[in-house]
């Protein structure tokens, strides 16, 4: 392997060069905490030589290069030279944007306007809106990428702008000169742009940058497990012609994560995705054990599994998206889980979705499974907050990969069914249900619980097919002892906001009960139609002691019957 290196500023890298984002690159991706580092480095040259790290290029060409290590770098520092060009425009000063928009786009041996940086990734947006001196000819989609590239440009010119703003509020700077204190700044941010240092490596070869790419760990962000399987795949999937299917396959993984309204990263789904499939693995060790199983003759196959599996992550973390109205039941389950805070699931449930996608399972088994999954942790988890020692997450990953190696439905049913009966096993006792259950409680001044109070109110009313003249998102949560009695007649707080003095109510009927005594509340209730549990409905009075009877028969209830596996 043979490697160049040397010393250049910023004005000679681009002057002479051109730079294509290769497609094993990740996406623009800088934020602004790193957008912010750089920007300080600019106000820290003053225009001398400041040194911001290495990049590192492999050879296209006599002057084309690929870009291995310094994208995120070189594109910033790109968006914020066309930052800089278009103030000077602003300020009428076309010669200065002119001159500095020749290390942005210039011409070519061809003379063909070409622009010094190239990406295929956010094509043409940023080319269109953010390269290009003047206004934009063509309208571009924004997607995650465009939509980073979008703020990094938006911050830099808020910068720039902000550094002029102050010279328009001095007042020490005579108006006459303002124009020209102005252009100063600019020139000023120019230079300091310009003379920033790094070292320039040159690889021979494309191959060698796929090697070089799984090492480097430079300024910026480190490179994540996601980068690298995506070099991986495009190392062992050389595109043959015009169409780079592993560019095309792997931004539609990337969009639909990115897409998704739920708090999801590319890197966990790689994860997930591999505990499903094969051995569980810790994620700062997965990237070797990937590329050691995934090769040139099964790349494509391991690649279009993850397109698959990909939209199937999403739909478990994101219950409104992928679940039709026959499979209400399992989204209410998975929107359970999720109200959990579950991670540990994740690879049964993918390997449950999936066997269900191709086949394996019918609706009612995945509906089993999945349920059986709610019901554990509403018990093991949201009740008792029970801790496993790591022998959950064995059992969810062992589980997902033999339903994964499941080949008819009969061996999917065996396994799912053993599955179950190792849940049940694991279901925590009455007694220590029982002491967690009495203590879920919510009230205006504590509502960290509310919406596992809600969740367990609508299981309730669900089991006893409670009646209800509106939606359940539309009800409220009802203090049958109101919480202005709190701390006054042995009624406190924790009794309050327990779980048997808490009904679903609409929000005209709980406006209608106020404060009014018990048998009052009853009373309207029952004129209205309104179904109240049993409990309530017997009670001729409601104490501190009712309430707590009336939570622990709830108890018993939720153990034995709603939430039993």
């Amino acid at each position: 392997m043979k490697i160049e290196s040397e010393d250049i500023d910023i004005e000679s890298l681009l002057s002479g060069r051109y730079f294509s984002i290769p497609r094993f690159q990740r996406p623009y991706s800088w934020d602004e905490e790193n957008i912010q580092d750089l920007w300080n480095d600019v106000i820290s040259s003053k225009g001398e030589d400041y040194f911001i790290g290495s990049m590192v290029v492999f050879k296209q060409g006599k002057q084309e290069f690929g870009v291995v290590d310094g994208q995120q770098r070189l594109t910033t520092i790109t968006i914020l030279l066309c930052a800089i060009r278009d103030s000077f425009a602003s300020l009428g000063e076309e010669d200065l944007a002119q001159g500095l928009h020749q290390l942005i786009e210039r011409k070519n041996r061809s003379n063909k306007n070409e622009y010094v940086l190239k990406t295929e990734t956010s094509f043409p947006f940023f080319q269109e809106h953010i390269q290009k001196f003047g206004p934009a000819d063509v309208d571009a989609d924004e997607l995650f990428e465009e939509r980073a590239l979008r703020r990094a440009s938006d911050l830099l010119a808020g910068k720039i702008g902000a550094a002029l703003g102050a010279i328009d509020g001095d007042p020490s700077v005579a108006t006459a000169d303002k124009l020209n204190q102005k252009i100063s700044k600019l020139t000023e941010l120019r230079e300091s742009v310009l003379n920033l240092k790094l070292i320039f490596v040159t690889l021979e070869n494309e191959d060698d940058a796929y090697l070089i790419f799984e090492t480097l760990n430079t300024r910026g962000k480190d490179l994540a497990v996601t980068d690298l399987v995506k070099n991986h795949f495009t190392k062992n999937m050389k595109s043959k012609g015009s169409v780079d299917s592993v560019k095309i396959k792997w931004t539609t993984i990337l969009e639909t994560i990115h897409n998704s309204s739920a708090d999801i990263s590319p890197d966990s789904f790689i994860y997930h995705y591999w505990a499903s499939r094969h051995e569980a693995v810790p994620l700062k060790r997965l990237f070797p054990v990937m590329k050691r199983q995934i090769t040139k003759s099964n790349a494509k196959d391991n690649l279009d599994s993850l397109v698959g599996d990909s939209k199937l992550y999403r739909a478990i973390h994101e219950p409104s998206f992928h679940w039709g109205k026959n499979e209400a039941r399992v989204a209410d389950s998975l929107r359970a889980i999720q109200l959990f805070k579950l991670s540990q699931p994740t690879p049964a449930l993918l390997s449950l979705v999936r066997s269900h996608n191709d086949g394996i399972i019918k609706l009612r088994k995945l509906t089993e499974a999945v349920s059986a999954i709610e019901k554990f942790h509403f018990s093991f988890t949201a009740v008792t907050s029970s801790r496993s020692s790591g022998g959950i997450s064995g059992m969810y990953s062992a589980f997902a990969r033999r339903l994964h190696g499941a080949k008819s439905s009969q061996e999917a049913a065996i396994e799912i069914g053993d599955f179950i009966g190792k849940l049940r096993d694991r279901t925590p006792s009455y007694d220590e249900f029982l002491i967690g259950f009495r203590e879920i409680a919510f009230t205006n001044d504590n509502s960290k619980q509310k919406g596992l109070v809600r969740y367990i109110l609508r299981k309730f009313s669900e089991h006893h097919s409670y009646k209800s003249p509106v939606d359940f998102d539309d009800l409220t949560i009802e203090h049958v002892a109101p919480q202005s009695g709190i701390g006054k007649n042995s009624w406190d707080a924790q009794t309050v906001g327990q779980l048997g003095n808490l009904i679903f109510l609409d929000q005209k009927m709980n406006e209608k009960l106020e404060e009014k005594p018990f048998n009052e509340k009853k009373r309207l209730l029952q004129e209205d139609g309104y179904e109240i549990p049993l409990y309530m409905l017997n009670a001729t009075s409601w104490t501190p002691a009712e309430v707590r009877e009336h939570t622990e028969e709830m108890a018993k209830s939720a153990y034995e019957q709603i939430w039993k596996v």
